[in-house]
């Protein structure tokens, strides 16, 4: 193997996903820097990978990612593995990465499953553009709820229908696709409005969550009238940011409407 860095993706939940080079690879390598040494063992024993382990998780990457830069730039070939899926995607993996590349040394990757990308395309919602924000965090779903376009997060079965709530109070116009279990054998979509969904059995094992674009509709001059006179009482300047905000308009069209009810009220 030629020295470097090499960045290997794993199944999600099938098997049969694991990719020939993946298996070529994490055997011809020195060592296998994975996520959880337990895990992998599983599927090391299923593919008869023997290469030495250590384990490089959030907790002790500061540690031992110099140590593992250090065995690199001694000639040794190094890979990098997840509990599923590809490093670094919100897993353990891009400061390893980012370390090897200011270090000069050369980084190679092995694709496999990404399971934000494979519920995106399972859920019918635009593909064009979309902003992946990781493990769902309600404190940030009114600035998550300004992103036009497709969202996706992760989420744990514990919290999903806590989540769904928080998502039919702030995003109520928008569809949902609740994908769970890719590639296993339960794998299901289940797409509706949040208020609709609240309804459902929780569902179980690992979710993504996908929410559809921001719907296009504009509002009529007695809505958008509506919402100034609600914002009206605040600073100028943040009432136009925030009428601009929420009816879609030009901040500079904001601000025409502002003036214009000031001088009407004289």
């Amino acid at each position: 193997m030629q020295t470097g860095l090499y960045i290997v993706g794993t199944p999600i939940g099938n098997l049969s996903d694991m990719s020939t080079r993946a298996v070529q690879v994490l055997k011809n390598v020195d060592l296998i820097a994975a996520e959880d040494t337990r895990v992998f063992g599983k599927l090391a024993a299923h593919f008869d990978i023997n290469t030495k382990r250590i384990s490089c998780h959030e907790h002790n990457e500061r540690d031992v990612v110099p140590e593992i830069i250090e065995k690199i730039q001694n000639g040794l070939a190094v890979a990098c593995v997840s509990d599923a899926g590809m490093p670094g995607i919100s897993d353990p993996g891009f400061r390893l990465v980012r370390a090897a590349r200011n270090a000069g040394i050369d980084v190679f990757v092995v694709p496999g499953p990404v399971a934000a990308i494979s519920a995106l395309v399972l859920s019918g919602f635009p593909t064009d553009r979309f902003t992946f924000c990781g493990f769902f965090d309600e404190k940030k779903l009114r600035d998550d709820n300004k992103i036009p376009h497709t969202i996706i997060y992760y989420e744990s079965p514990n919290r999903i229908m806590n989540t769904i709530a928080a998502m039919a109070r702030v995003m109520p116009e928008r569809k949902i696709a609740i994908v769970r279990e890719i590639t296993k054998i339960y794998e299901e979509t289940i797409i509706g409005y949040p208020a609709e969904l609240m309804q459902i059995t929780p569902p179980r094992g690992e979710i993504v969550i996908v929410v559809e674009p921001r719907p296009e509709r504009k509002m009529s001059d007695d809505e958008i009238a509506e919402i100034v006179n609600d914002v009206a009482a605040t600073s100028m300047k943040g009432a136009a940011a925030e009428l601009a905000e929420r009816t879609g308009i030009s901040k500079k069209e904001a601000y025409r409407r502002l003036l214009d009810k000031g001088e009407n009220n004289d």
